[in-house]
């Protein structure tokens, strides 16, 4: 043995890996032909190490000297799984079982790679060979039944799980995968027989006890989970999952207290990445008056996490997107991830609600096309779960005098999507519709809530309810027709479409997207919005004969009064500005803002949004300014949330982000006598402030290219009359437009409704 090997089993014996390490790496440095046990070696403790890309390096180099090692083979592609490359791993394993068909350890990890990849047919074969070779082993009969569910054979799957048990009673995995599908499968009754026995056989186990939490929430019973975390927190105040469940479960009723806990969490345990994810996100999400620095915070946490990125998973990348959305760090985002593979893994895993922030990252006709993939991969997870539930549903109902029209969302209260669709609140065509509203909401119940609980049939309001049990008790109303407002956004429930507990069902207004479940089979828009391409929608367009919004009178008011007077003969120089969401920002969306202020001498931009007073989305937005010639001096920062409209009296004209448009802020501009220049592109989501311009007859404002938006923003700055004129009139034009004729809009929404019910093939008269 040579001094380098002989110092490395030196270090080894007296457990210092790291000098081991450095020694294994100088001996096949020196002599790149060592004897394969070296490599060997060197790749199992980097492994052990964490150091996982520098493991799978040397796990190459050894495979080019000995390139049919079972072991090396086996290792790298281990490492590989490690490193998030799931793919490059299976031919390794697959090369690594033929050189050995009898080793079982390459089989065993082919199998958890297949799994990672969804790819769960093949996986079962796997398993099915191994449980075969060898019966008694628990960890086989585990993955196979995982493969099972996988594939929605879920009896199979759960007698495979009760066997890993049987020969292995304290296998926590075991029991958290059989209670994790019983909680899937909404047997949540079996779900909570099934860990109180696994807590009999593993008494005060950490894990099962965060289960119970977990099963709790998932069920809506959230005030007793947090009822059981806080029991426990007494006698256990140093454990940190303890603190970060508590985090988690209370960001919706005390944001502080919340963050005090995953704060305390993180102490605890510095390691943990979903801690360390969490309490970001929270920060982030935290609205008060210090939410700019809540955000820079979240974004200095969350920079050094990119150095950790072979352990992301998709809570991690989704998490980590939106806090460098926020800032408009689009290098961090880039190194996260990609459109495609980010948006796809988001979708596989659930996560609807990070599709959202895919819209404003759209470059390209093949990114449409992706991104209605993306929903669609969505749709698919989803209601392959609910085709293997089964709801109670009552017999059908005798065609009535009046159809049956429900609503469901949770913002149907103080909040836009509630503004825009009071109209049909306040002017219901009562001698044809009965109408129900179904609600998640978990605050408390506001004026909006109440006038329109007064004019329905029913407000159905379930703050703590499951997605099964809310898709059975609506079925239970015997509706016609299905209406969701509010797509995936926070307390939203859009999984209850996929049991589909209405015949018909429809998406509209709270996003601008198609959700992605074939079980929704219209969209509402309108001329304008409506697509240029059907593949654009997954849903048939159901057509309003002007616009898909209405200003509703609570919000769209006199309340804020516009300036007499334009900023740019107060100030000396025109301002241009925007107070839409950075989400719908992006480089060529910056640089097109900062060409249209270079092109106005002295001009200036403004940034009407909570993040304004943050340094990190400061810095960052300036740099892009920096590259167009528009120097920092030119930039004003508004930090201000909801209180954002007397701001528009400092702006003289909005211009509109790409290819995520304004819709709320759009209306919020016109409204305060600020005319706004939009880029019109061929999805609905790229045509909100199209439709609205046009219906409010300033379709002359909508470019084609963005060479024809500088042009007209540019036109529109020096054309002091017309900014004059419109401060003037425009609150009149409006309430005289399509946008502001709320009873029309009405009847023309029920109109479109009837027919919709009435004249859909098949139906029973």
């Amino acid at each position: 043995m040579s001094d380098r090997l002989a110092a490395a089993q030196a270090a080894l014996n007296a457990g210092r890996r790291e000098q081991a390490i450095e020694h294994l790496i100088a001996a096949v440095s020196e002599d790149p032909a060592r004897a394969v046990q070296v490599y060997r070696a060197l790749v199992v403790q980097l492994y052990n190490a964490g150091r996982f890309a520098e493991g799978e390096s040397y796990a190459a180099q050894g495979l080019q000297r000995f390139p049919r090692d079972y072991d090396l083979l086996n290792t790298r592609g281990v490492l590989l799984r490690k490193l998030r490359r799931q793919a490059e791993a299976i031919p390794l394993f697959e090369q690594a079982i033929k050189l050995n068909p009898k080793a079982l350890a390459a089989q065993q990890n082919l199998g958890n790679v297949l799994l990672d990849l969804g790819e769960a047919a093949r996986a079962e074969t796997v398993y099915t060979k191994l449980v075969r070779t060898q019966p008694r082993d628990p960890e086989f009969q585990r993955q196979l039944g995982r493969a099972l569910a996988k594939l929605g054979r879920i009896d199979p799957a759960l007698m495979r799980l009760r066997q890993a048990i049987a020969l292995k009673r304290d296998s926590v995995e075991a029991w958290l995968d059989m209670i994790g599908i019983l909680n899937e499968e909404l047997r949540n009754a079996e779900a909570v027989e099934t860990l109180d026995k696994a807590l009999e056989a593993l008494p005060g186990n950490q894990r099962l006890m965060e289960a119970r939490v977990v099963l709790l929430r998932r069920s809506g019973q959230t005030k007793q989970a947090v009822a059981y975390l806080k029991s426990l927190l007494p006698s256990h105040p140093d454990d940190a999952w303890i603190h970060y469940q508590l985090g988690v479960m209370l960001t919706d009723q005390d944001r502080p207290q919340a963050n005090a806990h995953l704060a305390r969490a993180v102490e605890l345990e510095p390691g943990k990445l979903d801690y360390a994810t969490s309490y970001i996100e929270s920060l982030e999400r935290t609205r008060d008056a210090q939410e700019g620095a809540h955000i820079e915070h979240a974004y200095r946490l969350a920079l050094p996490l990119l150095t950790r990125a072979n352990e992301f998973n998709e809570s991690a990348t989704k998490i980590l997107t939106e806090v460098f959305v926020r800032v408009c760090d689009y290098d961090a985002m880039d190194a996260v991830g990609d459109f495609t593979s980010l948006g796809r893994a988001w979708a596989k895993s659930g996560r609807h609600t990070a599709l959202l922030k895919q819209l404003g990252r759209v470059r390209s006709d093949e990114d449409r096309l992706e991104l209605v993939e993306q929903h669609r991969i969505w749709g698919r997870e989803i209601e392959a779960a609910a085709a293997r539930r089964t709801i109670r549903r009552p017999p059908p109902r005798p065609r009535g005098d009046k159809i049956r029209l429900g609503f469901m969302s949770s913002d149907l209260r103080a909040h836009p999507v509630g503004y825009f669709a009071m109209p049909l609140f306040d002017h219901i065509d009562r001698d044809r519709f009965e109408v129900f509203v179904y609600s998640y909401f978990t605050g408390q119940e506001d004026a909006a809530m109440r006038h329109i609980t007064r004019q329905v049939a029913a407000y159905r309001w379930w703050p703590d309810i499951g997605v099964g049990e809310a898709a059975e008790r609506i079925a239970e109303d015997q509706l016609d027709i299905l209406i969701e407002l509010g797509g995936s956004t926070h307390m939203n429930k859009l999984d209850v479409m996929a049991y589909r507990p209405a015949p018909l069902q429809a998406s509209w207004l709270g996003y601008p997207h198609s959700a992605g479940l074939s079980s929704i089979d219209y969209f509402v828009c309108d001329p304008y919005s409506r697509p240029t391409r059907p593949e654009y929608l997954i849903e048939t367009p159901l057509i309003m004969p002007h616009t898909w919004l209405a200003l509703g009178k609570a919000f769209f008011s006199d309340h804020t009064e516009i300036s007499p007077d334009l900023p740019s003969e107060r100030n000396g120089f025109v301002t241009f500005g925007t107070a839409n969401n950075p989400h719908k920002y992006g480089r060529e969306v910056l640089r097109a803002w900062a060409r249209v202020v270079a092109a106005v001498p002295g001009s200036k931009f403004a940034f009407v949004r909570p993040e304004a007073s943050g340094e990190s989305f400061q810095r960052n937005i300036a740099r892009y300014f920096a590259e167009e010639g528009v120097s920092a001096d030119r930039l004003i920062w508004r930090a201000v949330r909801g209180a954002h409209l007397p701001h528009y009296n400092d702006l003289d004209v909005t211009l509109d982000p790409f290819p995520l448009t304004g819709g709320t802020t759009t209306t919020e501009s016109l409204w305060m006598g600020v005319p706004l220049i939009t880029l019109v592109g061929e999805a609905f989501y790229e045509r909100l402030s199209y439709s609205i311009l046009s219906n409010a007859g300033l379709g002359d404002l909508c470019a084609r290219s963005q060479d024809e938006f500088q042009a007209l923003a540019v036109k529109l700055a020096v054309d002091t009359e017309r900014r004059r004129a419109l401060r003037k009139t425009i609150r009149e034009d409006l309430r005289n437009s399509p946008l502001g004729q709320t009873e029309q809009f009405a009847k023309d929404f029920y109109d479109m409704v009837f027919r919709a019910v009435t004249e859909r093939p098949g139906r029973k008269t």
